[in-house]
């Protein structure tokens, strides 16, 4: 079968473009970066982060930003292609429930990202990131109508009777043990590849995509190449068309050029 001509490549972010251990993004995977958009090949970010998350990588000059895993899109000049919050309904049922029992959660809008109880471990996590941690949520001044995602701290065995009982208008997804992420039902990074396809005139079937976390399954299968890092969840490389290297063994070059690109 031949290997469809690469238009456009997605990038997710943690694990991915960016290493865990260094913080940083490898010279090797900048200068990949560089090399495709020189070919004209589109190059679009596609991560779970907030839109005021990602000032880190901006500097790889990105076509396009998918964030909030679908919810956020904007094109290269921060112009709003899409938005779509999450159902008020739900994130009243989130700020009840956290009245009755402990629950950490964020809250995360275009203006900011707050939290709702620090444990340890969520200190650990935001350091593992390295990314501040946010200030707390002033549950009394919440706009329920502004909140794009949040993360719910519940381990994996918990989230199933959450998300039925608490937000049964959203969807999880996870990369970590410690919380999912949760999005407006029907949203993933699938809908934001979908949008850029649209908006650049490229088939889906000529795009190529980079992951690592279990929210990037659903981008994985639907591009024309899913390409899992080295370090990807073993249910991420399960569905990958390709496991290249790991992020710190200069995955993402390793790959294009395997295929090609680069």
């Amino acid at each position: 079968m031949q290997q469809p001509e690469i238009k456009a490549v997605f990038f997710d972010i943690d694990g991915t473009l960016m290493s865990f251990k260094t913080h940083q993004v490898p010279d090797s995977t900048v200068e990949a970066i560089r090399i495709l958009q020189s070919k004209g090949i589109k190059t679009i970010l596609a991560t779970g982060r907030s839109i005021n998350s990602i000032d880190h990588v901006s500097f790889l000059d990105f076509d396009g930003y998918i964030t909030f895993n679908g919810g956020y899109c904007v094109n290269r000049d921060m112009e709003i292609l899409f938005r779509q919050t999450i159902d008020q309904g739900d994130i009243q049922r989130v700020l009840a429930y956290a009245k009755k029992q402990p629950l950490s959660f964020s809250f995360m809008s275009e203006q900011e990202v707050t939290i709702h109880d620090v444990t340890p471990e969520i200190a650990g996590m935001y350091a593992h990131l390295n990314l501040p941690v946010p200030p707390l949520v002033d549950v009394e001044q919440v706009d329920t109508a502004s909140i794009l995602q949040t993360n719910i701290f519940l381990g994996p065995e918990q989230e199933k009777e959450f998300m039925e009982t608490v937000m049964p208008n959203s969807i999880a997804s996870r990369w970590t043990p410690l919380f999912a992420d949760v999005n407006p039902k029907g949203l993933s990074k699938k809908v934001g590849i979908d949008l850029f396809c649209k908006y650049f005139g490229i088939p889906v079937e000529q795009t190529m995509a980079f992951g690592d976390g279990g929210n990037d399954i659903t981008m994985l299968q639907h591009v024309g190449i899913g390409i899992a890092m080295g370090n990807a969840n073993p249910e991420v490389k399960e569905i990958a068309d390709y496991i290249t290297l790991e992020v710190d063994e200069d995955g993402i070059q390793a790959a294009l050029q395997h295929y090609g690109l680069i």
